[in-house]
């Protein structure tokens, strides 16, 4: 046997290939395992995430509502006054505008400034327009405070 034999040849030949095909199957299957660590740490991660932005967000959702809650009671109130003549809701007018059967001086008011009541129907039209920007207000503003909390959460 010697050593430029052809099959002594192909022997030490297949011997060094199947040690590379050996390392490189051995390190293609490592370099997997430690992916899948690392996915699942970085899923746990997200999952943890997640839960911790579903909380503030249904916090924010809460707080909002309560909000909103508050807001629909002063609305009422608001409204009941409006009708009941306890508010009376006027604007300011100058007298060569307005005749004198529809101008009224503020009483307390020290300034002289002649004013006009506002309607019934005016003053309603008035607080429910108010109440709907106040309302999408507080949503916006509601909106921004989440986002901003939520991006910093990342």
């Amino acid at each position: 046997m010697s050593l430029f034999n052809p099959w002594v040849l192909l022997g030490i030949l297949m011997a060094i290939l199947s040690s590379f095909g050996g390392g490189y199957f051995k390190g293609k299957h490592d370099e997997n395992t430690r992916q899948q660590v690392e996915i699942a740490a970085l899923n746990a991660k997200a999952r943890d995430t997640e839960q911790a932005m579903v909380k503030v967000a249904n916090t924010y959702a809460e707080t909002l509502r309560k909000s909103q809650n508050a807001a629909k009671v002063k609305e009422t109130k608001l409204r009941a006054d409006v009708a009941s003549g306890a508010l009376r809701l006027s604007i300011p007018t100058q007298s060569a505008v307005c005749s004198t059967s529809v101008t009224t001086t503020t009483a307390g008011d020290n300034s002289g400034e002649t004013r006009t009541e506002l309607s019934g129907q005016v003053s309603e039209t008035l607080i429910a327009i108010a109440a709907e920007g106040d309302a999408a207000i507080r949503k916006l503003n509601q909106c921004i405070q989440t986002y901003e909390t939520l991006k910093g959460m990342k």
